[in-house]
């Protein structure tokens, strides 16, 4: 937790970019029958029931002392999917980082191994070195800032039927420039000092 909690009182560095990574699903849902829109004195309605058309998994990269995210929408979160974020994350959105400041959770594909499961091993290598990977404790996710930025996308665009990936794809984009546009930052205020008064139940008791 502690290890966690030091990045984030790192100052911002570019070529050091602290980058939070977290992914999340999302259901696909069709409407059966038309909703009614809203008119003066009534809001818009929706019938109870639904068409599951699948699911998609998100991948949130956040930069929180950038204030920039990018959201890429998978069919699926495999180790593939993930190892294929991070080649995105490497080339694609920090090409001129000597390194990449990695938070991120212990899910079982959230690790180098899926980089050799998925790349030439020269590969992989090359894009592990690129990283320094913090990983939140067990039980400790809400460490990771990037569990923030889903908070919000959840709130701000997710919380109604999107019935195909397309329309989720074009959906998301359109948020993440709004908010990219205006350099939404995060401010994080938890520290290690606190950790240790609040969370002190779960150090170790030293007699």
């Amino acid at each position: 937790m502690e290890d966690v909690l030091e990045v984030y009182t790192r100052p911002y560095d570019a070529r050091r970019p602290q980058v939070c990574l977290d992914e999340v699903s999302k259901q696909l849902i069709g409407e059966t029958r038309l909703p009614v829109p809203a008119r003066p004195g009534r809001e818009a309605r929706e019938d109870y029931e639904y068409v599951r058309n699948g699911t998609v998994n998100l991948f949130m990269m956040s930069e929180p002392l950038a204030g920039r995210r990018h959201v890429r929408v998978t069919e699926r979160r495999t180790k593939k999917d993930f190892a294929e974020t991070i080649k995105e994350l490497v080339d694609e959105r920090y090409p001129d980082a000597e390194k990449i400041v990695l938070v991120m959770d212990n899910l079982n594909t959230h690790s180098p191994g899926s980089l050799y499961d998925t790349f030439e091993p020269s590969e992989a290598r090359r894009l592990a070195e690129k990283l320094e990977i913090h990983y939140t404790p067990k039980h400790g996710s809400w460490l990771d800032m990037a569990e923030i930025e889903i908070g919000i996308l959840s709130r701000q665009c997710l919380n109604r039927r999107i019935d195909d990936a397309a329309t989720l794809r074009r959906e998301v984009a359109a948020w993440e420039n709004d908010r990219n546009r205006r350099a939404t930052k995060v401010n994080w205020r938890f520290t290690a000092a606190n950790a240790r008064i609040k969370l002190r139940r779960l150090y170790p008791s030293i007699e």
